[in-house]
């Protein structure tokens, strides 16, 4: 191991990030994505620093195959852009890059310094190392050069790595409060790499679970889904359950009795998941995901003189209900209830769908608003405005 250093105002140095070498991280390059390997070997070729980041290198000290390989650089977005014909600058205030390939999207991002300058924007980006130390948690804040085959840790992250051990970087005082999605991500983080929480992060996370309650449904649904599809989604529910934060993200879920038999459907999802992981199998949809969270729990019952299709109707609307508050794509919710549905032997007809009513959802207010929006001929409005001016 060597030390890298940088001087501080006095001209003195300051030791500032741990170098590893491959004999020692044993990292081989053959194991990293080609197209990612191309990408990084073209940003140093035009003059740029360039790194494997986050969870790929985590995955790769753990021998595991990274599902994503995103990638941190000193160019900006713009000058990434103009190397590649096949990427798209996405974002508003911070932009990345999407470089585009037949089966994947590598995420290529400019080293952030941590600063919120909306009046200079330039100033959001920064060095390697700003951009490690606002990082979420240690063994995400790694950074794997696989020019060189040397890997830089700036947080003792490989301490955390060799103690299995999750550890946040940001305070945990104000980590939590800024983002409340980190403490879904510090459990999801524990489940999967099969590392224990260091004790103030989970001080933290039952001091400042409830923020939860505030973050969009969006987000949530988000987190959600990606719990879902990672193959550990049961160890996660329960590790959720467990730290007591479940209820703020799925509160019926959460709530209620039968929740080891949800746990016990969610294990042969995983188990789906990892087939079609394997190449086993084909590809779990996101209504397969729904059918094995709610079917546990779903106790309506057609009632005696009610049509099927009405039937499907009120089950929609149950799941939706019992799924609150992630917002799922209703088509998504629509199969799932048609999957339930088939297994208790009815035959669902598409026309169904169509015909889906309006679902109230506690809590939430729909305005209809009608549109102002002229519709008349072009040539009749211009000659109207042309008169009123």
């Amino acid at each position: 191991m060597r030390t890298r250093y940088k001087k501080d105002h006095r001209g003195v140095n300051i030791p500032i990030a741990n170098v590893y070498d491959q004999e020692e991280h044993h990292i081989k390059v053959e194991e990293v994505d080609g197209d990612a390997l191309y990408i990084i070997r073209k940003l140093h070729a035009s003059g740029a620093t360039a790194y494997i980041v986050g969870g790929a290198v985590r995955d790769l000290l753990l021998n595991k195959r990274p599902k994503d390989f995103d990638i941190a650089t000193s160019f900006t977005p713009r000058q990434v852009q103009k190397l590649f014909y096949n990427a798209r600058v996405i974002g508003k205030r911070f932009k990345l890059v999407h470089i585009t390939f037949p089966d994947k999207i590598i995420e290529v991002s400019t080293f952030r310094s941590g600063v919120i300058s909306p009046d200079v924007p330039s100033d959001i980006y920064g060095t390697v190392e700003q951009d490690a130390k606002r990082r979420d948690f240690t063994i995400n804040s790694l950074y794997y050069n696989p020019v060189d085959g040397h890997v830089l840790d700036f947080n003792r992250a490989m301490h955390d790595m060799e103690k299995k051990r999750v550890r946040s970087i940001l305070p945990l005082g104000e980590s939590f409060i800024e983002d409340p999605v980190r403490m879904i991500r510090a459990i999801k983080y524990s489940v999967t790499t099969n590392f224990s929480l260091s004790f103030d992060v989970k001080r933290a996370i039952k001091r400042d679970g409830v923020n939860l309650s505030r973050i969009s449904s969006s987000r949530i649904t988000e987190e959600v889904i990606k719990i879902l599809s990672s193959g550990y989604a049961s160890s996660i529910f329960e590790q959720l359950q467990k730290h007591k934060i479940l209820i703020y993200i799925l509160p019926s879920i959460s709530l209620s009795p039968s929740f080891q038999l949800i746990l016990q459907s969610l294990k042969l999802l995983d188990r789906s998941v990892n087939d079609v992981h394997s190449g086993k199998s084909n590809v779990v949809n996101r209504s397969d995901m729904i059918s094995a969270l709610v079917a546990p729990i779903m106790n309506i019952n057609q009632e005696e003189e009610e049509e099927d299709k009405e039937y499907f109707l009120r089950m929609f609307s149950h799941v939706k209900e019992l799924i609150h508050p992630i917002t799922p794509a209703n088509y998504d919710v629509e199969q799932a209830c048609a999957s339930l549905l088939k297994e208790k032997g009815f035959v669902v007809s598409p026309t169904w769908y169509k015909a889906r009513k309006p679902v109230h959802i506690p809590g939430r207010v729909v305005k209809n608003k009608k549109s102002k929006r002229y519709k008349g001929p072009r040539m009749k409005r211009a000659k109207v405005n042309k008169v009123l001016s």
